[in-house]
C-alpha cells in the first residue's frame, strides 16, 4: 500500500483529503465528524468579525439528470463568536493530534487586526494558516476577501503583516475573479508566503425563477451575486493551478480546491502541481464518508503503478502543459469510426455537418444495404467534436495519421519568417 502522506509547506497530513473552509467546517462536531470518516484535514470555517447570514443561502445548478453539477452559495463567514470556534477548535486539536487544522482567517485591512487574530488562533495549537483573500460577495463589499484578492499590492502587504507574528505556515487563498491569477499568486509569495491555495468561488447568478421573476437564490424578493463552486469550475480551477504550478515566480506550494468530488479529480490536480486539494461542494452532496472512496481509488491508482508515495505525483504533468505557440502544428490526428459498436444515432454526422467541418458521409453498404458513418480522413482536422457527442463510449477514436514532416510550432514558424526563411507549416 502506498504512502498517502503529504507534507504541503510543511503542514504534514495522513493524507491529501482535507475539507474545504465552507459549511462542511463550521464547527468542531462537523469536523471530528470529517476525521472520523477519514479526512486528513480541514480548514475552518473562516473566522473574523462575525457577522449576519441571510436565508435563503444556496442553490444548485442540475443538468442532463445530474444533481449539483454547480453549486451557489451567498453565505459568508462565521456567525459565531470567535472565543466560541476556538474553543471547539482546540477540542478537535486535542482529540486528532495526527489530523491537520488549519484556521481561514479574514479580518479588515489592518495591521494590527490581523496581528491579534493570528496569535490567538495560534495559541491553540493550530497547524496552519489560510488567508482568505477570496470571498466573492458580502465581505468584498466591506472591503475584505476578493476585493483584496484582486490587487497584488493589498495581498503582499497583509501577507507580510501575517507573517511578521506567525509562527506556523501561511497559505493564501486566492480568488479567480481576476484576469491572471499568476500576479496575484507572485504577490503571495514575494509576501512571504509559504503556499497558496486556489480557486475560491467565481462570481455568479445561479438562475432567474420564471414564474416570480426572481433571481435565485432569493431574499424577500431580492437577490445577489453569489460564488459558484461544484464539478463545473474544476476545469477552470485545474487551469489556475497549473499555470501557477510552471511560473518560476511563484514557486511556492499549492493546495488544490475547484470541483474535485473523486479520486481521480485529485489525482488530476496532484500532478498538475498541487500538493493536496480541498473539497467542498462533493462533501455536501454526498456527505463526509466520500473520503472512504477517495482513499481506495488513490491507494488502488498509485499501487498498479508501483508508486510508493502520493507525493511522487506531484507536478509530474506540469512540463506537458504550454502555451499554445508551442504545440507541434505538423500533428495530425482524424476520427474513425467503430461500425460494430455504432448506434447509428447519426449525432456525429449531424454535429460534424451542421458546426465542424462535413468530413463524415452517411454511405450505404452495397453488400448489407444497410447505411454506414464513414469519416473521409483527408478532411478531417482532427477536432474531435464526433467523438464528444457520440453517446457510446470509444465508438469513435482520434487516430494519429503520420505526417511525415518534422515537428515545426507556430513560435518557431514565426521566427523562420522572419528570419526570411520558408516554413513547412505553410502546407499544413
Amino acid at each position: 500500500m502506498a504512502d498517502l502522506s503529504i507534507n504541503l509547506a510543511g503542514i504534514p497530513s495522513p493524507n491529501p483529503f482535507w475539507l474545504a473552509s465552507a459549511p462542511p467546517t463550521n464547527s468542531g462536531y462537523q469536523v471530528q465528524r470529517a476525521f472520523e470518516a477519514g479526512w486528513g484535514g480541514a480548514v475552518w470555517k473562516t473566522l473574523g468579525e462575525p457577522i449576519i447570514n441571510v436565508t435563503s443561502r444556496f442553490a444548485g445548478l442540475h443538468f442532463g439528470g445530474q444533481r449539483v453539477l454547480g453549486f451557489n452559495n451567498i453565505e459568508l463567514i462565521t456567525d459565531k463568536p470567535l472565543e466560541v470556534n476556538l474553543k471547539e477548535m482546540d477540542e478537535t486539536k486535542k482529540r486528532f493530534p495526527k489530523h491537520t487544522l488549519i484556521a481561514s482567517l479574514m479580518v479588515e485591512h489592518k495591521q494590527e487586526a490581523w496581528h491579534e487574530i493570528v496569535k490567538k488562533v495560534e495559541a491553540i495549537g493550530v497547524d496552519g494558516l489560510e488567508l482568505n483573500f477570496g470571498c466573492p460577495h458580502g465581505m468584498a463589499e466591506r472591503g475584505m476577501g476578493s476585493a483584496v484578492g484582486q490587487h497584488p499590492d493589498l495581498i503582499r502587504q497583509q501577507v507580510e503583516w501575517v507573517k511578521e507574528v506567525a509562527q506556523t505556515p501561511v497559505i493564501v487563498k486566492l480568488t479567480p475573479n481576476i484576469t491572471d491569477i499568476r500576479f496575484t499568486a507572485r504577490a503571495a509569495a514575494q509576501g512571504g508566503a509559504d503556499a497558496i491555495s486556489m480557486i475560491n468561488t467565481i462570481n455568479s447568478l445561479m438562475g432567474v425563477d420564471l414564474d416570480k421573476w426572481l433571481p435565485i437564490p432569493h431574499v424577500d424578493g431580492k437577490g445577489a451575486h453569489g460564488g459558484y463552486c461544484g464539478p463545473a469550475v474544476k476545469p477552470i480551477a485545474l487551469n489556475m493551478v497549473a499555470e501557477c504550478a510552471r511560473d518560476p515566480l511563484v514557486g511556492i506550494p499549492i493546495s488544490g480546491i475547484g470541483g474535485i468530488s473523486n479520486w481521480r479529480d485529485a489525482v488530476e490536480f496532484l500532478l498538475m502541481g498541487a500538493t493536496g486539494v480541498q473539497v467542498c461542494t462533493a462533501a455536501m452532496h454526498h456527505g463526509f464518508r466520500i473520503v472512504e472512496d477517495m482513499i481506495d481509488g488513490l491507494n488502488n491508482y498509485l499501487d498498479q503503478r508501483g508508486i510508493a508515495s502520493v507525493m511522487d505525483l506531484v507536478g509530474k504533468a506540469v512540463p506537458t502543459y504550454s502555451d499554445w505557440g508551442h504545440l507541434n502544428l505538423n500533428y495530425k490526428v482524424v476520427a474513425r469510426i467503430n461500425d460494430e459498436t455504432c448506434i447509428h444515432c447519426n449525432k456525429c454526422h449531424i454535429a460534424c455537418e451542421d458546426t465542424s467541418h462535413q468530413c463524415i458521409d452517411r454511405v450505404t453498404d452495397v453488400t448489407t444495404g444497410k447505411e454506414r458513418l464513414v469519416v473521409r480522413e483527408e478532411d478531417c482536422v482532427g477536432c474531435n467534436l464526433c467523438s464528444i457527442v457520440c453517446p457510446v463510449e470509444g465508438t469513435i477514436e482520434m487516430v494519429e495519421i503520420p505526417t511525415n514532416q518534422p515537428p515545426l510550432t507556430w513560435n518557431q514558424r514565426q521566427a523562420a519568417l522572419a528570419a526570411g526563411g520558408s516554413s513547412s507549416s505553410d502546407t499544413a
